[in-house]
Formats: C-alpha cells, structure tokens, sequence
C-alpha cells in the first residue's frame, strides 16, 4: 500500500501514515464485514486518509494545492508495488544502514521496537535514524529511486548484521530476498538467495556453550541444513545457468563448495581459489584477497598462503588474524601465538575476542617446554 501511494505522488512519510490509519478501520470492520478486495478497499482508504491530511494540512496554511483523483471503485489492478518500494528504500542518497532500517521497518513489517532490538541499540536511536532517512527522502524525485544493486546490497547488509533481539535478521533478510526474487528476472537477485540459504544452513554449528565461536573447519557437519544447503544449490545452478556472472552468484559457489565437503578434509581448495579468482576480478576487494590467501594457503600449502597474504593491505579485519593461523599451519607456533594475541586485542566484538584469545593460548600449551 505504500508503494501504490508513492507511486500516486504522496511522500513516503505520509504514504506510511495514510496505511497505518487505514488498517485502524480494517481491524474494526473486517473479522465481520470482510472486503471483496483487500486490495482495493485498502487502497482507496489510505488514499482517503492521505487526501484528509493534506487538505487539513492545506487549510491550517491557508491555500490550494490540486491532488490526483480518487482511485475508481471496483478490484484493484493485480500489480505489486514491492519493488518500487524496495527500490525507494534503497535510495541512492540514504547511507547503507539508514536504508537497512527503512526497508525493515517499509518492507518487512517489523516494529521500531524490533528493528532497535535486532541492531541492539536503544528504541529512540533507532527511531531518529528511521525518522532521519524518511526527511531524507522527502521531495526527492522519485521517478528513479534506486536500482537492483543497491537493493541487494542493502538485503545483504541486513542478512549479515546476524542474529539479536526477539527478530532474526538473517531469516528477516531471507523472507525479503525471496520476494525481491520472485519480482525480478535477475540472476545475481537468485545468487544472493542462494549464498543466505548456503551459509544460513550452518547456522546451528556454528557456536558452541556460551556462544563459544567455532570456525568452519571444527564445526559438526552433521547439524548443517542439508534441505537447505540442497535449495540453495538448485537456486545457484539456475542463476549460473543464465551466464551472467555476477559476485554474488560467485560467493555463493564458494559456499556451496563448502557445502558439499561431508568432512573438512574434502574441501575442494583449489576449485574454491579458482571462484575466488573470479571473484577478485569481479570486485577487486581487498577483503577477497584476504580470503583467497586463506584458499591459497589450504589448497598450495600455507607459505604459499603467506606469499598471497603478502599483498593484502595489513589493516584489513582478520589480517592478523589470518597470518596468525597460517604460521600456525607451518609450526611456527611463537609467531602464531603472537598474531592471535594481536588479533584478539583487536577483535570488535565478545566472541571473536575470546575465539583468538584461547587460539593463542592454545599456541602456548602445544610450544615445547
């Protein structure tokens, strides 16, 4: 409804409002007056209240303003507005996580309180930032509000600010990329679903007692997804399918490579370089890099790792991090033990800090005495 609104000339701000005032009148009438049409009754209602406030708005100023007439009575047209809606979430002018929010609270449904609780910051931070993004937007054109890119860019934002609150936003982001997939004919929409299902299946194992983090390589394969692991492969193929390559159709293969291996030993290392490779050239980050060298290091050895390593910019997260387990993989485990405590005094969050600091203190107790 919001984005049938928009789409008539209302703002964004106002168009939210006009529905929240039509569904108080819906939740009355409807459990024993139902509609027809949802749809249509919805509409013409929120153009009502939307028409309302703008003449009361009119009237306290003291002059005219013309607006579109009414939508006709009668059942809706069958469109859906999601993807404008999407689109206009993900405003080119908003910063990525003023239009995470915007789209939780547009798109997903969720509540000012639950999207505050999912990011865990307190419920009137989250308000100003939702409230700032909306004045943002405000007399913009919006004939052209967005493009799929920014939209997934935005979904993958959401997907990976994981797991807080009473909302999942890796499940949250799963539910509004399938709707972003069925809306759209774009195969990189189809990689980004399949790379949430790919890891969001190995979500139970990856920590253990007391939000212990387990990384990949110890993490108990038998607790993966496997429905899930298989839904996202189809997806990947079908996407690969198109020969339209795209970064995350290729973080997806790397997933899925994973995926496949019933144990870590059976890693496919040197296929996974290769997606990396293709990656790199798809983006030039220097966070693939990184993750390359720790491909090149399983698949060529880990002083082969360390020459990939070498031309990885050290301020990159999980440098340290990364040197450190490759000098562990070659013996040097003083060096190791070094680098892990460097890497946990850097770490940004509990978990990680505590993950390096038993790494190193495992360093420790394996050097010989």
């Amino acid at each position: 409804m919001i984005g049938v609104l928009v789409g008539r000339g209302a703002d964004f701000a106002s168009a939210e409002d006009a529905v929240q005032e039509a569904l108080i009148p819906a939740l009355d009438t409807w459990p024993d007056d139902p509609p027809r049409d949802a749809k249509a009754w919805l509409t013409t209602v929120s153009w009502r209240k939307f028409l309302d406030t703008r003449r009361s708005e009119i009237s306290r100023r003291g002059r005219e303003i013309a607006v579109d007439a009414e939508p006709r009575p009668g059942p809706a047209p069958m469109s859906d507005d999601s993807l404008r809606l999407y689109f206009l979430c993900a405003h080119p002018s908003l910063s990525p996580s003023a239009a995470a929010a915007l789209t939780l609270r547009a798109v997903g449904g969720l509540t000012t309180r639950q999207i505050a609780a999912a990011y865990l910051v307190p419920e009137a931070t989250m308000a100003q930032r939702i409230s700032r993004a909306k004045r943002r937007i405000a007399g913009l054109p919006l004939d052209q509000p967005g493009d799929l890119p920014t939209v997934l860019r935005v979904l993958y934002l959401i997907f990976n600010e994981g797991y807080g609150g009473d909302v999942d936003l890796a499940a949250e982001a799963i539910r509004l990329t399938r709707q972003v997939v069925d809306l759209t004919d774009e195969p990189e929409s189809a990689g980004l679903l399949a790379l949430m299902l790919l890891h969001h299946a190995r979500r139970a194992s990856r920590t253990g007692p007391g939000g212990r983090l387990i990384p990949l390589n110890g993490q108990d394969r038998s607790l993966w997804d496997r429905a899930m692991i298989a839904e996202g492969v189809i997806i990947l193929q079908s996407a690969l399918a198109r020969d339209r390559l795209g970064e995350y159709q290729a973080q997806a293969a790397i997933a899925a490579l994973h995926a496949d291996a019933r144990h870590a030993d059976e890693t496919d290392w040197v296929q996974i370089v290769e997606w990396y490779d293709e990656l790199l050239r798809l983006t030039n980050s220097p966070v693939v890099r990184l993750n390359r060298a720790v491909a090149v290091g399983e698949a060529d050895g880990p002083r082969a790792g360390l020459a990939a390593l070498a031309g990885v910019d050290p301020g990159v997260p999980r440098h340290t991090a990364v040197t450190a387990y490759l000098h562990e993989r070659i013996g040097d485990l003083d060096r190791a033990a070094e680098l892990y405590s460097a890497a946990a005094r850097a770490a940004t969050s509990v978990a990680e800090r505590d993950h390096l600091s038993r790494e190193a203190a495992r360093m420790r107790r394996l050097m010989p005495r």
